[in-house]
């Protein structure tokens, strides 16, 4: 049996966006209900994936069952958020995906009791670690420059539209 360690990808971080009508985008934050782990803090959409899933269709999945948000756009950030879980003595790789959204205000499930729509400044302000604030730039970023659009939109065989 090897000792070498290697990182683990078992949860994602979703950044949502929508265009204003003055322009920029603003990104959705929700709040962890009570009772819940991080309870009180304000986080991306973001959620473990299920045996035998994808980053992409963990990311899909949970949007929906988090938000009832069906996205326009899905994209994978070339960006990933990493810590080191000492509890495990483990490093995470978390994927990063951005979802344009027709901006419809979300459906919470219980997860959640509240949400803000917020410029890149304020979302940054709220998210409490590092990595989801530099996440959440990376997708900032993309969106910005659409050349490497092609290459990280997520292009389902069946489409956005027809996933849970």
């Amino acid at each position: 049996m090897s000792d070498v360690r290697h990182p683990i990808v078992r949860v994602f971080d979703c950044h949502v966006a929508r265009v204003t009508a003055a322009g920029p985008l603003e990104f959705l934050l929700l709040r962890r209900a009570a009772g819940r782990i991080y309870a009180g803090d304000w986080r991306m959409v973001g959620g473990k994936l299920e045996p035998g899933e994808t980053a992409w269709e963990a990311c899909l999945r949970e949007l929906h069952e988090e938000t009832g948000i069906a996205p326009r756009r899905l994209f994978a950030v070339p960006y990933l958020n990493r810590f080191y879980e000492w509890q495990k003595d483990r490093v995470n790789e978390i994927p990063v995906f951005m979802a344009i959204s027709d901006g419809v205000d979300p459906i919470l499930d219980d997860e959640h009791d509240g949400f803000a729509w917020l410029s890149l400044a304020a979302a940054k302000a709220r998210l409490p670690w590092p990595g989801q604030r530099s996440g959440l730039d990376a997708a900032a970023a993309l969106y910005d420059d659409h050349r490497l659009w092609p290459h990280v939109e997520v292009t389902p065989p069946s489409g956005l539209e027809s996933q849970p």
